[in-house]
């Protein structure tokens, strides 16, 4: 029961729709959401076209604005309909729900000439709406879930990269010196961030032997690293799948939600739940 549903009436059967994805209601209003982000999406990609802009900019605004009015309401709804609205507005998803409305409320608060250009960086913030589909979409949740189960060992291993970068980018700063490029041990470090991630901007090139040879030996060593996180991360998932699900059922009793997709009680207060064939057939 993160945000709190009510206990019956209108703003309990709102909540269902809103926040229990397993519902027929509940189903469809995540499907009309993510239609509707897209859409909002592909307005603001196509606005930033000059072309497309300057032919279909009326067109455009009212578009935006119904994709504005229509996350505003959304916005709004959510916050009604749960016990507590604050901790839903400063929780993550609240914020970006917040953010893929304000600019436009923004620019509208802002006119005249000499503000345009801090309008349109402020409208760039819309694409914050491309990010409330991972509220949506399971995968996204269980991608979540895998990378906060796998962070220690990621972040060991990224310790150990780092380690391994300010070793070889100091040698490499000894061994080449200012003359060839490594003015300082934050450049080195810096190429050495390049090479060992194979991108080679080629700004920095080393020109000795012993530079070469240890340039070629992060390239190999980038490889390896490379493959280290992906092979985390996706054992993680691998556990993650073969977990039961958890769903978004709330129990009728004692309002506590994240029951398991075989789960036929609540596991809090033991009281019986909705079952699947009605609230979740899939």
């Amino acid at each position: 029961m993160k945000f709190g549903k009510p206990d019956a009436g209108f703003r309990a059967r709102l909540y269902t729709i809103i926040f229990e994805a397993e519902t027929r209601a509940g189903r469809l209003f995540d499907l009309s959401l993510i239609v509707a982000i897209l859409l909002s999406i592909t307005v603001v990609v196509l606005d930033s076209v000059q072309a497309v802009s300057a032919n279909y900019g009326d067109v455009l605004g009212m578009l935006e604005w119904f994709f504005t009015l229509l996350f505003t309401l959304e916005y709004l709804a959510r916050l009604y309909c749960v016990r507590r609205p604050l901790r839903y507005a400063t929780s993550f998803f609240g914020v970006i729900d917040f953010l893929s409305v304000l600019p436009t409320y923004l620019a509208l608060m802002m006119p005249g000439a000499h503000v345009l250009l801090d309008v349109r960086i402020l409208r760039l913030l819309r694409i914050f709406r491309i990010l409330k589909l991972t509220s949506y979409v399971e995968e996204y949740g269980m991608l979540n879930r895998a990378l906060i189960a796998s962070r220690r060992k990621i972040l060991i291993f990224l310790s150990v990269v780092m380690m391994v970068v300010l070793l070889l980018g100091t040698v490499m700063y000894v061994v080449e010196g200012p003359g060839n490029g490594y003015t300082s041990i934050p450049t080195s470090v810096y190429w050495a961030i390049t090479a060992i991630t194979t991108v080679g901007f080629g700004d920095i090139v080393p020109k000795t032997d012993i530079g070469r040879a240890i340039s070629s030996l992060m390239m190999l060593l980038g490889w390896g690293i490379l493959a280290v996180p992906t092979g985390i991360i996706s054992s993680e998932l691998t556990a993650q799948h073969g977990r039961l699900r958890a769903t978004t059922r709330t129990c009728h009793e004692c309002l506590s939600e994240g029951h398991e997709y075989s789960a036929k009680f609540c596991k809090d207060c033991g009281a019986p739940l909705p079952p699947l064939e009605s609230t979740a057939a899939r």
